[in-house]
């Protein structure tokens, strides 16, 4: 691409109070290099060190806010002091390369599994909206490598909303710019939204209403933290990550309410990850996801937040469409793996061409630093 065809990517804009200086952004991207205690270490320093160089913003992989029986082993936490020490390292690493970090709030809810260490640990059963397992999950850590398993329903979700208003808290004192609700992937706050896991006779399910109601105030929880200008969230419509997945027209009601409400919250942004169908899962021969347009069907509804587009898009196609007014900043997700410098190769008009090791994406169970660098820290940058 040319200089001019890349140019409306790299206008600086206002986010809230926050000014960025492209619209280039660097979504999250879970690594497992907390090894092994759940701590962020200095090699994930040095990484988001890496990226800040260039990214317009750069939003955390997910941080657990309670220790969780999750399938991807050594995941960063940010429910105790250490978590909170480590952490501001690393934001104070972004700061000092120019850019903006948010910090992706994440609970698994019923995709945990009991006997995960970290689960074990807790004494606690795996919550769910619903006594519904999830189909799929490997636990490869485990013997036999199980799957998911029925959760327990949760009695009373408004004691969840203390876990993320201490997750907000312990962000901002890690230095946080702001903080993205984690509301894809079928991890909680989709389970809640999702008729297919969500199965509440309660006033936390039924109606499109009431299945929005959790990841709402979850919304307003972080809102009194960090104000609503520095709060985000994270939505997939059409995706079926993790046995998501309503029929069509309820898939549209649901997130069209859950959208609008949100905006009127006053948030910051609502990024919405757009249908991969390569990554769709598939059950009974039939395909998990709900494919629709995400951007006629939610754009027009969204009238004070940013709008934010995610999903294996092109730098070209991301010029084209913010060109076009479409959406106002894009999140990539897997080149900032393999290219540290990923926008600024971008704007200079250099080659993208680090090979990504597939082998190396989510790190080793238990490793030397060595071997946690290899396809993390060692991807080199372009000459300039």
């Amino acid at each position: 691409m040319t200089a001019a065809e890349v140019a409306p990517l790299f206008q600086p804009i206002k986010l809230g109070t926050l000014t960025l200086r492209n619209r280039i952004f660097m979504s999250a991207l879970t690594r497992n290099r907390a090894v092994p205690t759940n701590v962020p270490n200095d090699i994930m320093v040095q990484y988001y060190r890496q990226r800040a160089s260039s990214a317009g913003l750069i939003v955390s992989e997910g941080i657990l806010i309670t220790p969780q029986g999750t399938e991807w082993p050594h995941a960063p936490g940010i429910w105790s002091k250490g978590q909170v020490a480590a952490w501001k390292k690393i934001t104070d690493a972004v700061h000092e390369g120019g850019s903006v970090i948010f910090a992706q709030l994440w609970h698994l809810g019923r995709l945990s599994h009991p006997d995960a260490p970290e689960q074990k640990n807790t004494g606690l059963p795996v919550y769910g909206p619903s006594a519904i397992a999830a189909r799929g999950g490997k636990f490869r850590f485990l013997p036999g490598e199980p799957g998911y398993v029925k959760p327990t329903a949760i009695n009373g979700p408004m004691v969840l909303l203390d876990l993320y208003e201490k997750a907000a808290i312990n962000a901002k004192e890690a230095g946080f710019d702001g903080v993205e609700l984690h509301g894809a992937g079928g991890y909680l706050v989709h389970q809640f939204l999702d008729s297919t896991s969500n199965k509440r006779t309660d006033s936390w399910g039924g109606s499109v209403v009431n299945r929005s109601k959790f990841g709402l105030l979850v919304l307003e929880t972080l809102i009194k933290v960090f104000g609503k200008d520095r709060v985000g969230i994270k939505l997939m419509p059409s995706g079926g990550f993790n046995d998501m997945g309503m029929p069509l027209d309820e898939t549209i009601e649901t997130f069209s309410h859950f959208i609008s409400e949100a905006d009127k919250l006053g948030i910051a942004y609502i990024a919405l990850m757009r249908d991969i169908p390569y990554r769709d899962v598939e059950f009974d021969g039939k395909k998990r996801s709900t494919p629709h347009d995400i951007i006629t069907t939610y754009a027009p509804l969204i009238k004070n937040a940013k709008f934010f587009a995610n999903g294996d898009f092109s730098a070209e196609e991301a010029a084209a469409t913010v060109k076009g007014m479409s959406f106002d900043f894009f999140f990539f997700g897997m080149p900032w793996i393999s290219l540290p410098d990923f926008a600024k190769r971008i704007e200079y008009g250099k080659p993208l061409d680090n090979l990504l090791d597939i082998n190396t994406l989510q790190g080793k169970y238990y490793a030397s630093e060595e071997e946690l660098k290899k396809g993390y820290t060692d991807y080199p940058a372009a000459q300039y």
